[in-house]
């Protein structure tokens, strides 16, 4: 089954040096029947791009949660020490498409959602998909509103969709570690 799991600057590195990656909480998205059942038409691309755009959507809310864990970081530095420093979260949503075995399916969550048994592979991605630099000033301002556009805000949806309006860029597996260095 082809998954696309939501994923962080930072997390694509430890794919990198580690070979294999966890998704955050093992959730990953993908075309399941649910999924399929509540479209009425759209092929398995048109499908793949929902089930892709769900989990940009959940990037959002792991650069949220990395930006509280650096500001909590940056709290407790020590002023005086030069070692310590403070870095910003990288503002580009990403997104690992890999073929898994054994996702269990998740529509108790939502149509695409499945939850991941183990770690992935590197052997198992097929692409990574990352926002493009200029994408970064849009993504920032949707990860303060990811959660007021979900309950329904209609300018935190505005702002969310300014973000969202930009596609991520496609790389292949074997790219990933030139890119992170660019970065």
């Amino acid at each position: 089954m082809r998954v696309y799991i939501p994923a962080t600057v930072p997390m694509l590195r430890e794919l990198v040096a580690n070979r294999e990656l966890r998704a955050a909480g093992g959730t990953a998205f993908a075309v399941t029947p649910t999924l399929r059942e509540a479209y009425a038409s759209g092929d398995d691309d048109e499908l793949a791009e929902v089930a892709m755009a769900e989990a940009a959507r959940a990037s959002l809310r792991l650069l949220a949660a990395e930006r509280e864990e650096a500001t909590e970081a940056s709290d407790d530095e020590d002023a005086d020490d030069p070692e310590t420093t403070y870095h910003s979260p990288v503002y580009r949503r990403a997104v690992i498409a890999a073929d898994v075995t054994g996702a269990k399916l998740r529509p108790d969550l939502d149509d695409a959602v499945v939850r991941l048994t183990g770690p992935i592979g590197y052997d198992r991605i097929a692409s990574v998909h990352v926002d493009l630099a200029e994408a970064e000033p849009e993504v920032a301002k949707a990860v303060d509103v990811v959660d007021a556009a979900d309950l329904g805000d209609a300018d935190a949806e505005f702002v969310l969709g300014d973000a969202e309006d930009h596609q991520l860029a496609w790389y292949a597996a074997q790219e990933l570690p030139f890119l992170l260095e660019l970065l």
